[in-house]
């Protein structure tokens, strides 16, 4: 079986003109000369480099397809007929107290001072691709309604039309990162955070001295890599006068927009964009201490890791440096992953997947807890859409992970709400909306809620916060649903116990009981009773 089919793909816009293809390349069965199209072998003859990645850029974002032996669907929950654990204390469990509205959803994460959030999923970091930019005030306001964490990612300052920098080559001034700051802060009350990310240009620019001195901002994140690709961030810009600014500030530019036949290819319509990559991080235990106290030193009262779907190795690094540094949470990343812009091979055949990087992520983290020494909380990302995966994958970490980091699932409800609002106003509204109704507050189901909690400030909230804030509401309800069903009313008290493997290969891979072993012991003691 093949796990993915190359060559083809809606998000490089190619196919295939063979109903049979070959497994392992994609290549049609019967290649024709004079083929008008459009596998990506035929489009990169006279595209090149641009068929790397999925487009149209800023217009999309892309999530890989490749379909791995194991993941969170070979998991099930158990359910339970008796029992209620994290009740309130004093509560005595019975029918009238075990009522699955009254599940608490709430989780915190931090070495020392702990960050709330209503319910156990953040953002991933929305950093410099075009799609974070043009809708961060639906994600930012959503995620501070929402009560969750928003990670504002890599780059802001540096792609920043009006970066200003000092006499020292430091940000004195980004407008664009000043604005990401404070639309979170307008509607942000105890729950979540926003925190700013942090690669290798970025620690050159000095934003992280930036964002604490203007702004105090109290959390920062290292970044070693994603899971969606084990290189520098990534972004296209469709202009030879930014390309020439971005490889003034420092970052690398391809192709070269000082070259003559670049200018010329550009001049004549042939190259379109330009593609802006940051450098390779490269990680030493010393290195990687010594940032972390520096980031103390400057005023941070956390510090956080990202970390991606690299080898083994670099896994145990970030956990073992982790506990040493004391960090505040280790975000890691599992393969495919998406994003708004990475290279589409890249993202399918590269990186430990998820399921495998968490299995081995609880192993590596109960080893240091055997000698005795405490592992940062850890979020997962990688893949995660919808409540019951998140439940799992807060089952298998237990009782290390706290969270589950999102990507594209927490982007597509801003981007919804936000075409409403525009559909609204043009009166061009789809069938698929209208037949809810025609007003925002016939359409969407958690308006008035908002409205009743800002009475005075309602027509401050775009849209597409309310959509995120609409899907956070239905992410709480499925898990708190879930929970009941594993009589558990706190996220405290979930455990791997609430989980059965359906394959054995699930087993093998995760430690979690195969489903006709699960209980066994428990199941045939009432038996032979």
């Amino acid at each position: 079986m093949n796990l993915r089919r190359p060559n083809a793909s809606d998000a490089t816009g190619t196919s295939n003109r063979s109903r049979d293809v070959v497994p392992m390349s994609g290549i049609c069965s019967r290649c024709v000369d004079g083929c008008k199209g459009s596998c990506e072998i035929w489009l990169s003859s006279f595209r090149g480099r641009e068929v790397l990645y999925p487009g149209p850029y800023g217009e999309i974002t892309a999530g890989a397809d490749k379909n791995y032996p194991v993941d969170f669907s070979h998991l099930n929950i158990q359910g339970y007929a008796r029992g209620a654990k994290g009740l309130p204390e004093g509560v005595e469990a019975d029918p009238d107290t075990a009522l699955f509205p009254d599940v608490d959803t709430r989780t915190e994460y931090g070495w020392g001072i702990k960050v709330p959030m209503r319910v156990p999923i953040f953002t991933g970091a929305l950093g410099s691709t075009e799609s974070a930019r043009a809708n961060w005030e639906h994600f930012a306001i959503g995620a501070a309604l929402s009560g969750i964490t928003l990670v504002c990612g890599e780059n802001v300052c540096g792609v920043d039309p009006g970066l200003e920098l000092g006499h020292d080559g430091k940000v004195s001034r980004s407008p664009e990162m000043d604005r990401r700051i404070e639309t979170y802060r307008q509607f942000h009350d105890r729950y979540g955070e926003l925190l700013v990310q942090m690669n290798v240009e970025d620690t050159r620019l000095g934003t992280a001295e930036y964002v604490s001195s203007k702004h105090n901002l109290e959390t920062i994140e290292l970044k070693w890599g994603q899971g969606a690709k084990c290189i520098g961030g990534e972004i296209k810009v469709g202009s030879l006068g930014q390309a020439n600014q971005l490889k003034d500030r420092g970052y690398i530019v391809l192709p070269d927009p000082d070259s003559h036949e670049v200018q010329a290819a550009f001049r004549d319509g042939a190259l379109k964009e330009f593609e802006r990559h940051s450098r390779l991080g490269f990680v030493t235990r010393e290195g990687f201490l010594e940032e972390v106290d520096r980031l103390r030193d400057i005023g941070f009262k956390r510090v956080t890791l990202k970390t991606g779907a690299y080898s083994a190795v670099e896994l145990a690094m970030a956990i073992r440096y982790g506990a040493e540094a004391k960090i505040d949470l280790l975000t890691i990343d599992g393969a495919p992953g998406g994003t708004g812009m990475s290279p589409w091979p890249m993202m399918n055949e590269w990186g430990i997947p998820t399921f495998y990087i968490e299995s081995l992520a609880y192993q590596f983290a109960g080893r240091l807890r055997e000698r005795g020494i405490r592992v940062p909380d850890i979020a997962i990302a990688g893949g995660f859409a919808d409540e019951a995966n998140v439940f799992k994958a807060l089952a298998m970490g237990s009782p290390y992970v706290r969270a589950v980091c999102m990507g594209r699932a927490l982007m597509i409800p801003g981007m919804v709400g936000k075409n409403i609002a525009k559909w609204l106003e043009a009166g061009e509204l789809p069938k698929t909306v209208s037949k809810y109704g025609r007003t925002r507050e016939e359409i969407f189901v958690c308006y008035e809620q908002l409205k009743e909690r800002y009475p005075d400030r309602i027509d401050e909230i775009p849209l597409g916060a309310v959509g995120v804030y609409t899907y956070a509401q239905k992410f709480r309800t499925g898990l708190q649903q879930i929970m009941a069903g594993t009589r558990n009313f706190s996220l405290k008290t979930v455990a791997r116990s609430d989980l059965m493997a359906l394959t054995e290969e699930a087993e093998a891979v995760s430690g979690i009981p195969y489903v006709m072993r699960a209980y066994r012991d428990a199941a045939e003691a009432i038996l032979d009773s």
